[in-house]
């Protein structure tokens, strides 16, 4: 890979759905956070997380970071006919959460 193809942006569809398997597991801090924001904008409050089964150590991950994220009203693992194990159902909050720093509003 060059250094243009290190810098390249992936355009990922903001469709309610994120596969994480084509992307870095480092990556997925970052990028959770901001697909859930831009769902929220775009009207979408129900995603799938798509992380897979394996070792459960993106589960984890993507679990511990729904956990911090004030936009999330809850998170479950998916059912049998959603994805198993291998998926996470996130529902977004539609209002701005309360209680950031300061006790300013979060969006």
């Amino acid at each position: 890979m060059n250094e243009d193809d290190a810098d390249a942006h992936i355009e990922i569809p903001i469709d309610g759905i994120l596969d994480l398997h084509t992307f870095n597991p480092r990556d997925v801090r970052g990028l959770l956070p901001d697909y859930l924001a831009t769902c929220r904008e775009q009207g979408i409050y129900e995603v799938r997380v798509i992380h897979g089964k394996g070792t459960g150590t993106l589960r984890e991950t993507v679990h511990s970071i729904l956990r911090k994220l004030p936009e999330v009203a809850s998170f479950r693992t998916a059912g049998d006919d959603e994805g198993g194990w291998g998926a996470t159902l996130v529902m977004l909050r539609r209002e701005h959460a309360k209680g950031g720093p300061n006790g300013n509003d979060i969006c």
